[in-house]
């Protein structure tokens, strides 16, 4: 081993990811349905692991999908822990459990480095990507002596055409909904409140097909079979290149029977490409995330985000009608919106077919070019831990009352039970059937039978479920496992919105009635190196 290596066997390594709290895209109240602990595996700790040196122990801890014990913590000789900024609550808990028993802990990812103040108790903290840059994280484990910062950030972005396969044979797949892959990094465009681009920057860097198809083998390997996520922010950020993989990835779902159905996000120009819509079907893609944000074009210039200035009910139907469910992106709370924002927003989305319609208040993220062109107007008032639910962190155009009650109401409306079914059965009015893959499979069976008992038999929202599986059964087996799946998400979105969502609005408001005006907090100000873009 290295001369400076301490130990007389080889170094254990804990890759840590904390734990989230309930939120829109955890389902945790949908997973009993499928038996499954949580959504999505750490991809990025997964991909990390495979760059830490061989001869190490690694074990990797989701805290989402099991409790971390102190016997796992004693086990290692450094904690490598990582996660976003809703995260950060239970990374500080688990830095603060390890350094207590002795253990070294590095920090590292979106959260430290948007944010880096947030993390002073660890012992070192890696700004940015880890792709060629692990050298100083293994010296720091291996002999000490190095900074407290390992990593800086740098205008540089690492290639990743030479990231190495994740390690995915670390967690216990079956205790995931979805699997999740990465093809890209980056996004062209320049979204005023997104801190993406100041991470990963605005060419979109991709990897090779036969990096992608290897990274399938492995899950298919492992006996994975069902739902993956391309968790690139932007899919079609480089349209040409991925051309150039959808037809590879087509391929070898035909080879392999089609074991996995892709589902990712993307900018509503895809819309605007019948090919590519065509070649993501043809690939097993049955979902695709949008970010529009706002059917207001004064508040999509004003946010710069022009290239959702097109027909967006046009642009969601004729992507519907291809094949691919759309959920939705949202946000009230522009400079430029006013209490009509809402009626245009309930307007959009009730007559959309997008049921998971996640409608966020405007936050200043760290490091955007929203959170300096506040800092510069002297109205942000805090850092943000993430919660799309509380207070915004700036001093906002339309007063905070009207602002949360608007919100509110809007909340209420879409996550209705009537609300929110009569958006699925748009949706299974609309849907292309997809390529392959549509017929039911053993696996869904279980979470079928559950959803009838637990929803359509002793549920208060039995009549909706019935209804919508009665519709679907006139589109074929692609529309009935939808019904399913949605009436599944369902139990989480509504619930999750009456027993958490409107009370912290709720709260929320009671604050400001309290305290109209808070007195500003300094904010710790973070200067990233390029410019925002989603």
């Amino acid at each position: 081993m290295n001369p400076r290596e301490p130990y007389l066997r080889p170094v254990r390594v804990l890759l840590v990811h904390p734990e989230f709290p309930t939120t829109y895209w955890g389902f945790q109240h949908s997973l009993p349905f499928i038996g499954k602990r949580a959504t999505l595996p750490p991809l990025g700790l997964l991909t990390l692991a495979a760059m830490l040196p061989r001869a190490w122990q690694v074990r990797v801890a989701d805290l989402n999908a099991a409790p971390l014990s102190d016997q796992d913590l004693l086990w290692a000789d450094a904690l490598l822990v990582g996660g976003m900024l809703v995260q950060a609550p239970s990374a500080l808990a688990v830095i603060r459990r390890a350094r207590a028993l002795g253990r070294k802990t590095i920090v590292g990812g979106p959260a430290v480095t948007t944010s880096p103040s947030l993390f002073d108790e660890a012992d070192h903290v890696f700004l940015g990507e880890a792709e060629g840059r692990i050298d100083a994280v293994v010296r720091a484990i291996e002999g000490g002596g190095e900074p407290r910062v390992l990593a800086a950030l740098s205008d540089a972005k690492p290639d990743v055409s030479k990231s190495p396969p994740p390690r995915f044979e670390l967690v216990d797949l079956s205790r995931y909904q979805a699997m999740s892959v990465q093809y890209s990094r980056g996004c062209p465009y320049t979204c005023e409140f997104c801190d993406i681009i100041e991470m990963f920057g605005r060419v979109p860097r991709f990897k090779s097909p036969p990096q992608v198809l290897v990274e399938l083998d492995a899950l298919n390997a492992l006996g994975w079979r069902g739902p993956v996520f391309f968790v690139d922010d932007n899919f079609i950020g480089n349209k040409r290149a991925v051309k150039v993989l959808l037809p590879e990835v087509a391929r070898w779902q035909r080879e392999h029977g089609f074991p996995f159905s892709f589902y990712t996000e993307a900018s509503v120009n895809l819309a605007a490409d019948a090919a590519l819509l065509r070649m993501m079907v043809e690939a097993g893609f049955d979902s695709v995330f949008l970010g529009i944000e706002t059917p207001s074009a004064e508040s999509l210039r004003e946010t710069k985000k022009a290239q959702n200035l097109v027909d967006l009910h046009q642009a969601v139907d004729t992507i519907t009608r291809a094949g691919l469910d759309v959920m939705g992106g949202f946000i009230v709370g522009f400079d430029t919106d006013g209490p009509e924002a809402f009626d245009a927003q309930r307007e959009f989305i009730s007559t959309s077919p997008i049921p998971l319609a996640m409608v966020g208040l405007l936050t200043a993220l760290p490091g955007t070019q929203l959170w300096r062109r506040l800092e510069r107007e002297g109205r942000l008032r805090d850092t943000s831990d993430g919660d799309a639910f509380a207070r915004p962190n700036f001093e906002t155009s339309m007063g905070e009352e009207p602002l949360l009650s608007g919100y509110r109401e809007l909340m209420r409306d879409l996550y209705s039970a009537q609300g929110y079914y009569a958006r699925c059965q748009r949706v299974i009015e609309r849907v292309g059937a997809p390529v392959a893959g549509s017929r039911f499979q053993p696996r869904d069976l279980a979470p079928a039978a559950r959803a009838i008992v637990r929803i359509g038999i002793l549920g208060e929202r039995r009549g909706h479920f019935w209804r919508l599986l009665a519709r679907s059964l006139r589109r074929g087996h692609h529309a009935v496992r939808r019904a399913f799946m949605f009436a599944i998400q369902g139990e989480h979105l509504i619930r999750y919105t009456e027993e958490t969502v409107l009370p912290r609005i709720e709260r929320a408001l009671r604050q400001v009635r309290e305290d109209p005006v808070p007195r500003a907090r300094r904010p710790a100000t973070v200067r990233l190196p390029i410019v925002q873009g989603t």
